[in-house]
């Protein structure tokens, strides 16, 4: 894309999402649609179990709830927007939408990581430290241990935000992305941006680094002390506390990786296709976790499926 030497300030964006593929449209407008219908509702019912079943009232469901919360902030902050583009022909984003939509992203998805990482000391502490279990998560511990990964995950994105959006665009405003992606945002700037570069190299070293050495290490110490249990059926029991969270966490972590560790094409015929790619994996990426957090902790979860029978059955009886 060659960029025009005007030097008037942008007032806002082209999002360029599929335009170059209106056959794709259709069909992705019904897809996103459904998987984000299936994020609110599952997302919504695990809120709602973990909230009104007295049993679900611990350290982890708490956790639970949290990351469902999160998931259906981080997908409305970008699904209508996607959706929206693929009805719209040309689909324009005013400056300050762009920053609103690009913070919720970032700001979801450093809290998310934050959260995975406090998920998995408390399923530690539970297998390692059982007798010590109440004092260490309780509710003077986990209510904060939440909204520290809320906080950080908020200031983080007001920091990248910030920097993104004070750099000068003084040339083409056309974002090669469904929404404000801030790596496709950056390569509009018509400034040096090693600043930005920088902040984000050691945002990725807080928001993603530690939290992965910190799982890894949790789960490690988690994996002997199953495996020092004598009876299967123990370490079967033991296991399965911490098999729905360790899922979410390969699947989450798995994404990220595969988006962002594969190797980039150097032929320039398969540039496009390339960007067609990479456009679509953030986009499911974006859509599919999210949708998959819910189904995972209610088919391997007991606890979770006890509550969510219990609700519908009151439901219906109290109908």
């Amino acid at each position: 894309m060659v960029r025009s030497n005007q030097t008037s300030p942008v007032m806002g964006f082209i999002l360029l999402g599929l335009s170059a593929h209106p056959k794709l449209e259709k069909i992705f407008f019904v897809l996103i649609l459904s998987m984000y219908l299936v994020v609110l509702l599952g997302n919504g019912v695990l809120i709602l179990v973990t909230i009104l079943d007295c049993r679900l009232h611990t350290p982890m469901y708490f956790f639970l709830g949290n990351l469902s919360f999160l998931d259906i902030c981080y997908t409305s902050s970008s699904v209508p927007l996607i959706l929206d583009s693929f009805l719209t022909p040309r689909k324009t984003i005013s400056f300050s939408a762009c920053a609103g939509q690009m913070f919720l992203s970032f700001a979801m998805g450093a809290t998310e990581c934050v959260l995975l990482s406090m998920m998995a000391f408390d399923r530690y502490v539970a297998i390692c430290n059982p007798l010590r279990y109440p004092v260490v998560m309780s509710k003077a511990a986990y209510v904060p241990m939440a909204a520290g990964s809320w906080v950080a995950g908020s200031i983080t994105a007001m920091v990248q935000t910030s920097l993104a959006m004070r750099l000068p665009f003084c040339g083409d405003n056309v974002i090669n992305h469904f929404t404000c992606e801030i790596l496709a945002v950056l390569k509009l700037a018509c400034a040096d941006i090693s600043v930005n570069v920088i902040s984000m190299a050691v945002a990725n070293v807080i928001f993603l680094g530690i939290p992965v050495l910190f799982i890894s290490f949790s789960y490690m110490f988690i994996i002997a002390t199953i495996l020092r249990i004598p009876s299967a059926e123990g370490r079967k029991k033991a296991f399965s506390t911490c098999s729905a969270h360790l899922t979410v966490v390969v699947v989450f972590y798995g994404t990220i990786l595969f988006m962002y560790g594969k190797p980039k094409s150097k032929d320039p015929q398969r540039a496009d296709k390339q960007d067609l790619a990479d456009k679509l994996i953030s986009l499911f990426y974006g859509v599919v976790t999210p949708m998959l957090n819910p189904i995972i902790y209610s088919l391997r979860n007991k606890d979770v499926k006890a509550a969510g029978r219990n609700l519908v059955f009151q439901k219906c009886f109290t109908q």
